[in-house]
């Protein structure tokens, strides 16, 4: 089989930048992709998370936090100097769109075509082309054409979402995987430096899965065997990286 990777953030922040991150890579993979109408669920996912909590403020603190320690960094010495630039520019670049004053996503309240979508897609079954004719033409047009459009309802959620990937590309970066082995399927950790995020990465043939549970300073791991679903009790080979 193969390494399956978990993570499980240890504050707020993080969970929600996860959270925007899955939705992310929906988009993209729709974007690719003809997937018909199973396109509009992230979308309005990221709409409804967009306007319940208005991420600019803090997405903006973690920029200007992360320049300043990218900048310290830069003064050390056995320093990648040139991975460092990078994402000192991309920051940088991805900080001047988020600095406008409208809300990311807020212009898609406009679209009748897409507002009309939003309010059936809650309900079982509502596709059908008798509830929406609209979604049923659209779904008639060229995969082409109907790319074009996801692409521009899309654009507007890339100030947010491109920041949050370098972000998340950072913190990722502070921890290395190390071995580690949970003894009677259980393993604790603990940490003198603040955690944000712990990643587990297990072989899917020990069949499997980790449930994580912590905070800032301490972790607990527990192993659950998938087919019967309860705490694994044998010993787990795995690879463990707390991130910062």
């Amino acid at each position: 089989m193969t390494d399956l990777v978990y993570e499980q953030p240890l504050n707020e922040k993080i969970r929600s930048y996860l959270r925007l991150e899955y939705l992310n890579k929906q988009l993209s993979n729709n974007l690719n992709h003809d997937h018909q109408h199973r396109c509009f669920y992230p979308l309005f996912s990221l709409c409804e998370l967009s306007e319940r909590c208005d991420y600019r403020s803090e997405v903006l603190k973690d920029i200007e936090r992360n320049l300043l320690q990218l900048s310290k960094w830069q003064e050390l010495d056995h320093v990648d100097s040139e991975q460092i630039e990078f994402y000192i520019q991309a920051l940088m670049q991805a900080r001047e769109p988020l600095q406008r004053p409208e809300r990311c996503g807020s212009q898609l309240k406009q679209d009748r075509f897409l507002s009309a979508l939003r309010q059936r897609f809650g309900m079982p079954g509502a596709c059908c082309n008798f509830d929406l004719p609209q979604l049923h033409f659209w779904l008639a047009k060229p995969w082409e054409e109907r790319q074009q459009d996801y692409k521009a309802w899309i654009s507007h959620f890339d100030p947010l979402l491109n920041p949050i990937t370098l972000l998340l590309q950072l913190t990722r970066s502070t921890a290395h995987f190390d071995n580690a082995t949970a003894h009677a399927g259980f393993y604790q950790g603990d940490s003198a430096q603040a955690l944000s995020l712990v990643r587990v990465k297990v072989d899917a043939a020990h069949g499997c899965y980790p449930t994580i549970s912590g905070h800032r300073n301490r972790y607990a791991i527990h192993f659950v065997q998938f087919d019967q679903q309860r705490h694994s009790d044998r010993s787990i080979e795995f690879l463990l990286a707390t991130c910062a």
